[in-house]
């Protein structure tokens, strides 16, 4: 097992994945400013229940059982004065306890998934390239920068589960695939569902 900072997020981050954050708490500060001086990650977990912010007197949030181990790929000063950056999926993780500092920044004792290993695109997946390569051409999309193999399933796979606008239990489920096989046939399903098609037809 691994002991990596945490960072708690009402949205999931997936493998591939680009996420865009506002950092204003000082321990997040500090832990950006660690990850960059370090050229380190952090572990990004869904937070089920409770809040993203720590209060005192609050319970702590009900996180996910598994994450994604994230890098910072961009920062920017924002027009309101927070520090913005830009985070990638890299591996997933399982996330066994936790713990906080006393700063307040959780700390968890985790297992690293071994990388994603690149698969090839069947023909039978080729509708879900060109949802993405459709997806790209959002201004949205294009800010944030992605480079994106169309010959890497699990990469097509995973960067729809991040713009898609689905519900954050269900990317947390598909982040939860192992299988590749799976994770395309839930993709096709959610796809057939989004543009209205039934999957039987």
């Amino acid at each position: 097992m691994t002991e990596i900072p945490l960072f708690p997020l009402s949205s999931v981050l997936v493998p591939y994945g680009r996420v865009p954050l506002q950092i204003f708490e000082q321990r997040y500060l500090d832990l950006v400013r660690e990850s960059m001086r370090s050229d380190s990650g952090f572990g990004v977990v869904w937070v089920r229940r409770g809040a993203e912010v720590a209060e005192k007197g609050k319970t702590e949030p009900d996180l996910g059982d598994y994450g994604t181990y994230a890098r910072i790929v961009d920062w920017d000063q924002l027009s309101n004065g927070l520090l913005g950056i830009t985070i990638e999926g890299r591996e997933t993780f399982s996330l066994h306890a936790t713990h906080r500092r006393s700063n307040g920044l959780m700390m968890g004792e985790v297992t690293l998934d071994e990388p994603l290993q690149s698969a090839p695109v069947l023909s039978v997946w080729q509708s879900m390239v060109d949802v993405l390569q459709s997806l790209e051409t959002h201004p949205h999309v294009q800010r944030m920068g992605l480079t994106v193999d169309y010959d890497d399933a699990w990469q097509v796979a995973f960067t729809l589960v991040q713009l898609l606008p689905l519900e954050e239990a269900l990317k947390y489920e598909l982040l939860g695939c192992t299988s590749l096989d799976e994770l395309m046939q839930e993709m096709d399903v959610l796809l057939n569902q989004i543009s209205g098609e039934d999957p039987a037809e």
